[in-house]
């Protein structure tokens, strides 16, 4: 049995956060990656900042301890006799997404 001197006390793990933004691509898509992968898949949450009137919505397609991948896409809108119409939506190219992502069991 060792002395007090000879116990240390638990170090907890230190808070991981990454924030980053990003641009999508033609195809609506822009990806983050963690370096160093975190230990397992984190919780994200996200913005988007565009210039663009119409609808936007963006999604996580993919989500892994390594990387996020968000799909932008918008729904554009036409005017039949006077009435709102929203079209399919198309990928949104060129739209910056803020991300930030933080270990899990931490809070977002």
């Amino acid at each position: 049995m060792g002395t007090a001197g000879d116990y240390e006390a638990p170090v907890p793990p230190a808070n991981r956060v990454v924030s980053a933004s990003g641009v999508s691509d033609a195809s609506g898509n822009v990806t983050f990656t963690f370096t160093p992968a975190f230990a397992a898949a984190p919780k994200v949450t996200h913005a988007v900042q565009t210039a663009v009137a119409d609808i936007t919505e963006c999604r996580v397609s993919a989500l892994t301890a390594a990387s996020v991948t968000f799909n932008v896409r918008r729904a554009p809108a036409v005017v039949v006799l006077g009435i709102s119409v929203l079209q399919v939506p198309v990928p949104a190219a060129g739209v910056t997404v803020h991300c930030h992502a933080v270990a899990a069991g931490q809070g977002v």
